[in-house]
C-alpha cells in the first residue's frame, strides 16, 4: 500500500518507445485488454494482469480511475498456485500404487511414472486457490518514468513482458549513470569543478557501471560526516542527510565475495570504518535525510539505486477524506519523487567531483577521515 499510506519500497524504470498518438484513448483501450482475469479453478499456475490501485477486484477502471493528474496510477496483480513438495510426494505414490495394482504390473517405467505425477500435479492445482499479490504502479507520463512498488527481480521481469504485450513499449532500469541524456547532465554537475571534457557517454572512462553506486554511497557517507550531516548541491538548498542504524559493505564477487553488516543507533560503528578500511564500500545503507522542513527515512541500495520500506513525511489529513484522497495521493507520489530525485542529485554532484581534476583531493580527504577515525 505505498502509494496510498505507509512505507513504500520501489524501483524506477524508464520507458522505451514513444508514445502513441492519442495516448489516453490507446491507454484506456490496452490496459482493459490487458486487465486480470481469475483463474480460480484452473491448472494455469501464474495469471498476471493489470488492476486498480485502490480496489485490487476493480479490473474494469470505470470513469478512468487509473488517471490522477500527469501519471497514471494502476497495479500489476500476479496471482500464483502452487502445490506443496510433500503433498505431491504423497499423492503420488498412491496413484502409482494404485496403478500397479489395477494393471498388475510388478514395477512401473519411467515415463509411466513421470504421466501419473504430472496428472497429479495438475488435479492439485485444479482444486488449489491461487494467491495474490498487488504490485502498486506509478507512471509519470511527462517524465517517462514508471516507479514500481516492487524490488523483486523475478516480479520485474513479469512486469517488463506484460508492459510490453498491452502497450508496445519496453521498460529499462532507471539509474542516474545508465540514462539517456545522462552524459548533459553529467556535464551540467560538473561545471565550474574544474572537471575535464565528459564523452556522450553516462560515465567517463574509469569508472565501473557495476561500483560506482557503491564508491557514491561511501562516499555520501563521507560528506555527511564532514559538515555534521549537512550537504549543499551545487546551485541548491543545503539538505541533511544522516546515516542511521545500519550498514552493509561489500568486497568483491560471487564466491569471493565479502559482507560486514553494522547494525546499532549510530552510523560511526567502528566495524563499519574498518571495513572501509580493508576496501569494502557501502552497498546499502539506512538513511535519514531532511530539507525544507521535511524528512524521510529510507534503505538506500546503491548498486541499483533501489529505495526500501521509505517512511515519508506526513501528508495532512482531511475531513472530507473521500473527496481530498486524490490530492493526498499525489502530495505522496511527489514526496516519493523529491526523495528520489535528491538521491539523484546527490550522485549528479558525486559524478561531477569524481570526473573532475579535485576528486584526488576529495580521496586524500577521504582517507584522512577513515584514518582518524580508527585513531579515535
Amino acid at each position: 500500500m505505498g502509494l496510498l499510506k505507509g512505507p513504500v519500497t520501489f524501483s524506477r524504470y524508464r520507458i522505451v518507445g514513444v508514445l502513441p498518438d492519442h495516448f489516453p484513448e490507446f491507454f484506456n483501450e490496452r490496459i482493459r485488454r490487458h486487465a486480470f482475469q481469475n483463474v480460480w479453478r484452473t491448472t494455469d499456475e501464474k495469471a498476471a494482469g493489470w488492476t486498480s490501485v485502490e480496489n485490487g477486484p476493480d479490473t474494469d477502471f470505470p470513469y478512468a480511475s487509473y488517471a490522477q493528474g500527469r501519471y497514471m496510477l494502476f497495479s500489476l496483480r500476479i496471482d500464483r498456485k502452487s502445490v506443496a513438495p510433500s503433498l505431491l510426494r504423497l499423492r503420488t505414490l498412491e496413484a502409482e500404487r494404485k496403478q500397479l495394482a489395477e494393471s498388475g504390473q510388478k514395477k512401473l517405467y519411467l515415463e509411466q511414472r513421470e504421466a501419473i505425477r504430472e496428472s497429479v500435479r495438475l488435479e492439485l492445482l485444479g482444486k488449489t486457490l491461487p494467491v495474490p499479490a498487488f504490485h502498486e504502479i506509478c507512471w509519470s507520463v511527462p517524465d517517462n518514468v514508471l516507479t514500481f512498488c516492487c524490488l523483486s527481480d523475478k516480479v520485474a521481469g513479469e512486469l517488463q513482458e506484460l508492459f510490453r504485450e498491452s502497450f508496445s513499449l519496453g521498460l529499462s532500469p532507471h539509474v542516474p549513470w545508465d540514462i539517456e541524456g545522462a552524459g548533459a547532465n553529467l556535464q551540467g554537475a560538473a561545471a565550474g569543478s574544474g572537471s575535464r571534457n565528459l564523452s556522450s557517454s553516462p560515465l567517463p572512462p574509469g569508472i565501473d557501471p557495476l561500483t560506482v553506486g557503491r564508491e557514491f554511497l561511501t562516499w555520501l557517507w563521507f560528506k555527511s560526516e564532514e559538515r555534521n550531516g549537512m550537504i549543499r548541491i551545487p546551485g541548491g538548498d543545503e539538505s541533511e542527510i544522516f546515516f542511521v542504524r545500519r550498514l552493509v559493505l561489500e568486497a568483491g564477487e560471487g564466491e569471493y565475495a565479502e559482507t560486514v553488516v553494522c547494525q546499532g543507533l549510530h552510523a560511526d560503528l567502528k566495524e563499519g570504518k574498518e571495513a572501509l578500511r580493508r576496501g569494502k564500500k557501502i552497498s546499502a545503507a539506512r538513511l535519514r535525510m531532511a530539507h525544507d522542513r521535511a524528512e524521510w527515512e529510507f534503505t538506500f541500495k546503491a548498486d541499483r539505486f533501489h529505495f526500501q520500506s521509505m517512511k515519508l513525511p506526513a501528508v495532512a489529513e482531511s475531513e472530507e477524506e473521500e473527496t481530498d484522497r486524490e490530492g493526498q495521493m499525489i502530495e505522496r507520489i511527489y514526496l516519493i519523487e523529491k526523495a528520489a530525485g535528491m538521491m539523484d542529485q546527490f550522485f549528479l554532484s558525486f559524478m561531477g567531483l569524481r570526473s573532475s581534476n579535485g576528486w584526488e583531493k576529495e580521496q586524500v580527504r577521504m582517507q584522512k577521515w577513515i584514518a582518524q577515525s580508527k585513531e579515535d
